[in-house]
Parts: structure tokens; C-alpha cells; sequence
């Protein structure tokens, strides 16, 4: 009896990875003591992976708690989730170090591990301080250059000070190795204004929104979505990505409200970094993890923030 010849082409190192769709950022599943949990963090991998328009993983960012892992755990998490893919979406990794030279290490044990894509995250010292003119192309060129990886390009929230101006996503986005954006910049004047500039100047830019709060205004400019929310609820995300495609507004609003319980039990929160330890609760109401066990210095949810998104999740027909 003649085998189904696969119609999945592999991921590769020599193709610009194709990011039109939903690219999850998985949270990082550890044991009740704490550690990282490797066949947790696999199953979810191949969960989210057997979702129709699933295009990567993104691991090592907020969402998965990245900068929470030892380089030992990030490499180890990095290969795990190649292993999990097994060819069939490119792995991507959160590039996070201070400095140009410690971040082009870090990019460098991302590749050897079988990443495909960096998401390259600012200096976290211009959160702050801000940044000087032409430090941010530096570090993109550095990172491509030791590593190989195919870059994307990260527009922080404008209310830090380390959002990239106009002429510094472009000549970024003008750099080798670039191929996406990542724009959460959460100011929909710069959005509506910026985004098309970039578009016209470079077509073949995948622009991503990772406006998890503000999908509905953002869904209508974009090639996909690079998101935590990609975690919970992929099915109506991917849902929301193809009517925003089809410029069907009724459709995107119809999902939109659907989620809208879950956008505010998840996101809605105090503080962003709250929505890691949300989206970790509600891969439990979705049976896919069995605990929500998180690292310091997140701090568990009330027993009641618990019972909310349980009920958002059930309120959206998710579970």
C-alpha cells in the first residue's frame, strides 16, 4: 500500500521563513519544583504546531519567560522545540543580551541549537535611557552577521524609550537578514501612519502585529501575528488573521467580541508581564498544561483572577 507523500517542505536555513499566519510565542512549562519541563514544553510545541496556520514558534521572549532560563535551559529549550517541530515550522528565538557582542553569543548558541529566526529585542538599557542613532542598526547587523539567523525586527510600546523611530526601522528593515517585523508599538496614530511606510518601502517585509489588546484595529495591515494570545485561543486568532486578510470587518469584530472576555481576564491585568502567568492558567482550563507553575519574579494569580479566566475561557467557547 503506497504511503501519503508529505506535502510539508522543511523548514531551511536558505529560505526566508514564510511568517503569514499565526507565529505563537509558547510559554515555557516547568515541574511543580521549578524546573523546565521538557516533555511539557514539547507536547505544547506539537499542540500548537497541529494548528491550521501555525508558521513558527517563537521561544525565549517574555511570554515564555526567556530571560528567566539559564544559557544552559535556553539552548536545551531551543532544541527541544526543533526536535518537537521536526522540520515543519522554523523555531525562532528571542535574542535578548545587553550588549551588541553578548547578544551576537547568544544568537550564535540559538543557531547551533537549530533556530532559524532571531527576534532581536532592544538593549534593555534604552528602556530607560534611550538609545543612540545608529546603535540599534549595529546590533541587527552584528547578530545576522555572527549567527546566520534571519532577523525580526522589534518596535517596542512608544511609551519606552526604546521605540525605534521611523528612519530606524527602516534602515533596519533595509538590512540583510531582515525579513519581519514585530510591531507593537501601541500608539495606533504611529501605527496608521508608519506601518504603510514601511510596507511601500519594502513589499516583501512580513509585517506581524503583537498587539495582543489591540488586535481588532491592527488585524487589517498585517501579513500575521506574533503573539503570547497564540498560545490559548490559536483556532479563532488564525480566524481573526483570515478575515483581516479578506477585509471582512463584521467577521474580525464577530471574533473580536468573542474574545473579549479572555483579552481582559488575560490581558487586561495590572501589569502586561501578568498575562504570562494568565495564559499559563489558561492552557490548564484548555487541558494542554497540567499546572501553571512560573519563575520569580512572577508571582502566581489570586485564586480568584484564576476563576475569571477559567470563566472567560468557557464565556468564548474556547473550552
Amino acid at each position: 500500500m503506497d504511503m501519503p507523500v508529505s506535502t510539508i517542505e522543511p523548514v531551511s536555513r536558505d529560505r526566508v521563513m514564510d511568517l503569514r499566519g499565526l507565529n505563537p510565542a509558547p510559554v515555557t512549562a516547568f515541574t511543580r519544583d521549578g524546573k523546565v519541563d521538557w516533555a511539557a514544553n514539547a507536547r505544547l510545541a506539537k499542540w500548537l504546531i497541529e494548528k491550521e496556520g501555525v508558521k513558527s514558534l517563537v521561544c525565549l521572549g517574555h511570554a515564555g519567560e526567556g530571560t528567566f532560563l539559564t544559557q544552559a535551559e535556553q539552548v536545551q529549550l531551543i532544541e527541544t522545540l526543533v526536535e518537537a517541530a521536526d522540520g515543519r515550522v522554523p523555531v525562532i528565538a528571542g535574542i535578548t543580551g545587553e550588549g551588541t557582542e553578548v547578544a551576537s553569543l547568544e544568537a550564535r548558541r540559538a543557531a547551533d541549537a537549530g533556530a532559524i529566526g532571531a527576534l532581536v529585542y532592544p538593549s534593555h538599557g534604552w528602556l530607560r535611557f534611550g538609545y543612540q542613532d545608529g546603535a540599534p542598526q549595529d546590533r541587527y547587523k552584528a547578530i545576522h552577521e555572527a549567527s546566520g539567523l534571519q532577523c525580526i525586527l522589534f518596535q517596542y510600546p512608544d511609551v519606552t524609550k526604546a521605540t525605534y523611530n521611523l528612519k530606524t526601522q527602516l534602515e533596519i528593515a533595509a538590512q540583510p537578514g531582515v525579513v519581519a517585523t514585530k510591531n507593537g508599538v501601541r500608539n495606533m496614530r504611529r501605527w496608521d501612519t508608519e506601518i504603510p511606510v514601511l510596507r511601500r518601502e519594502f513589499p516583501e517585509l512580513q509585517i506581524l502585529t503583537c498587539h495582543d489588546e489591540y488586535l481588532l484595529h491592527t488585524m487589517f495591515d498585517v501579513d500575521g501575528a506574533l503573539v503570547g494570545y497564540g498560545n490559548i485561543a490559536p483556532e479563532l486568532l488564525m480566524a481573526m488573521i483570515n478575515a483581516g486578510k479578506a477585509k471582512d470587518y463584521a467577521r474580525a469584530r464577530a471574533i473580536h467580541d468573542q474574545l473579549l472576555p479572555v483579552t481582559k481576564a488575560v490581558y487586561h491585568r495590572g501589569s502586561h508581564m501578568e498575562g504570562t502567568v494568565a495564559l499559563k492558567l489558561a492552557l490548564v482550563a484548555r487541558g494542554v498544561l497540567e499546572h501553571a507553575t512560573i519563575r520569580s519574579p512572577l508571582k502566581d494569580l489570586s485564586k480568584e483572577a484564576e476563576a475569571e479566566i477559567f470563566a472567560a475561557m468557557k464565556a468564548a467557547k474556547i473550552v
